[in-house]
């Protein structure tokens, strides 16, 4: 696929905890057959290594990522089987190339979804403050009018941060806690992460079959 026919979609992952929310949506997105530009920052990077065991090294990223979405959500490696095809699909920037093709307007690309997201990087992105490649991104995808989704993951919220997250619907973005539900028939840890994920994708416009979907039937994920 040429340059200008690829269209990803952007994918921050900041330092709250919350990694396997960020290894589902790549998972789901990879899967719709949807090109994913990924940007990791510096923070998340000491969360991902101390949920996962997973040193994300901008050298060897292929590699560590594989080895990120192959794991479940209980920490077991191999649980998810990943193939050359899909990571073909995802081009990585170091979060500190602010040069990075995503760090422009006229760079193409559909959106971005940030999972999870700290109150530190709501607190940059609604401020503007583009002090690393992931919150620029965030910008100019505001500026730019495209679709942009915030997966919070925080608890409890102070009143900076729920000031910070009107800020952020205000300016046009999807403000979307990581909160999952029970509706579903969640049987398993995975099965809660994937709603989450599942959630992310629907704002995005992005098809999967990741969770029940509700269908008006009281007790139905029972069935």
């Amino acid at each position: 696929m040429s340059q200008q026919q690829r269209q990803p979609w952007i994918v921050g992952v900041s330092g709250a905890s919350g990694t396997p929310f960020a290894a589902a949506v790549l998972r789901g997105l990879l899967a719709a057959g949807e090109s994913v530009d990924l940007v990791v920052s510096r923070a998340s990077r000491l969360t991902l290594l101390d949920e996962t065991g997973i040193a994300f090294r901008d050298a060897r990223w292929q590699e560590d990522l594989r080895s990120w979405l192959a794991r479940g959500a209980d920490g077991k490696p191999d649980t998810f089987e990943v193939g050359d095809a899909e990571l073909d699909g995802v081009r990585h920037w170091a979060a500190g190339d602010l040069a990075a093709g995503p760090s422009s307007g006229s760079y193409p690309a559909k959106g971005m979804l940030i999972v999870p997201a700290s109150t530190a990087c709501v607190a940059g992105v609604a401020l503007g403050l583009s002090k690393d490649l992931l919150q620029r991104a965030a910008s100019v995808t505001l500026k730019e009018r495209r679709k942009l989704v915030v997966a919070v993951r925080e608890t409890p919220l102070n009143a900076s941060t729920l000031k910070h997250l009107v800020a952020l619907d205000e300016a046009g973005a999807v403000v979307l806690p990581a909160s999952p539900a029970f509706y579903a028939g969640a049987t398993h840890i995975q099965d809660l992460v994937d709603f989450v994920a599942g959630r992310v994708l629907d704002a995005a416009g992005v098809p999967h079959q990741l969770y029940r979907r509700w269908e008006g039937k009281l007790g139905g994920s029972r069935d």
